[in-house]
């Protein structure tokens, strides 16, 4: 990767690009043909290897029929994918509908999520969902509503059949299953939807006790590591390590940066309470809401 920072834009362009060509129903070959590029080139765009011209983006989508709408993300993919930096306020330069994330997201066959404020968003109610959204001021009930949407489609891929769902191993602070929203009976279901999800075989949820101590965890807060399969004969791509905050999002993908949150999250899982210690832990803190 040299310089050029995280390789997520370019990675993310070549798997939109290849799904735009297979939905158009164009083989690589066939593509390569008309585009007069070679095969090897085809394969190295689609595989997210090397980037692109913003001017070549803009053939292949007319190549392919896309919408306007997706020409213009791809566009600023591709745009992105030369930025050198590697923090990504991608919200001024990707329409706000398109979550880069969440492609990844979605092709990752192994999800790990340390969260020490919040319930993750996967394993979130649709009331916990809102009643995070409504922090935002200003945020109209019709905005919070498509965002609790979006959020539920998302959380499909944790049962999703083909391809197989992937593991969700989420480390949460004890003091996230003690810090209720406003309505108690909605945050008991929250705790209750914690303990039944985490019966799923693709789901573990642990619990950091509030006794742990200052730990390598607590200056990095939270973040998800994503991991990749390999498709064919294509290698897997490059495990990424995923953090936001109030201005933009963080995309990892260095080896050396992936090894030090690897090592992180193995600090956290040898920290926290087993499976079954943190389903009591969680069943306790609701029935210590009826004696409140």
């Amino acid at each position: 990767m040299g310089e050029a920072g995280s390789s997520v834009p370019r990675r993310q362009l070549g798997r939109l690009l290849r799904q735009a060509r297979e939905e158009a129903g164009i083989n690589l070959e066939a593509a390569a043909n008309d585009l007069e590029w070679s095969r090897a080139k085809m394969y190295r765009l689609e595989s997210g290897q090397t980037s692109l011209r913003t001017h070549d983006v803009m053939l292949m989508c007319q190549h392919y029929g896309t919408s306007a709408e997706l020409t213009e993300v791809l566009v600023s993919l591709a745009r992105e994918s030369k930025s050198r930096g590697w923090w990504h306020a991608y919200d001024d330069v990707i329409p706000g509908w398109f979550e880069l994330y969440v492609g990844l997201e979605a092709s990752a066959t192994r999800i790990r999520h340390y969260e020490p404020t919040l319930i993750p968003g996967l394993l979130q109610t649709p009331e916990y969902m809102a009643a995070v959204f409504q922090t935002k001021p200003n945020r109209s009930a019709q905005e919070v509503a498509q965002k609790v949407a979006l959020r539920m489609e998302r959380q499909k891929l944790l049962s999703r059949r083909s391809p197989a769902a992937p593991g969700f191993h989420a480390v949460i602070d004890e003091a996230v299953v003690r810090r209720p929203i406003g309505d108690i009976d909605a945050w008991r279901a929250q705790l209750a939807h914690l303990v039944n999800a985490a019966q799923a075989p693709n789901i573990s949820v642990r619990v950091l006790p509030l006794a742990t101590g200052p730990h390598r965890a607590s200056v990095a807060g939270a973040f998800v590591l994503l991991d990749f399969p390999a498709v064919g004969t294509r290698p897997a791509e490059p495990s990424t390590v995923y953090c936001e905050s109030l201005t933009g999002s963080l995309y990892l993908d260095r080896p050396s940066e992936v090894e030090t949150y690897s090592e992180v999250w193995q600090t956290l899982l040898d920290l926290a309470l087993s499976e079954r210690a943190s389903e009591d832990l969680i069943s306790t803190v609701i029935k210590e809401t009826y004696d409140e």
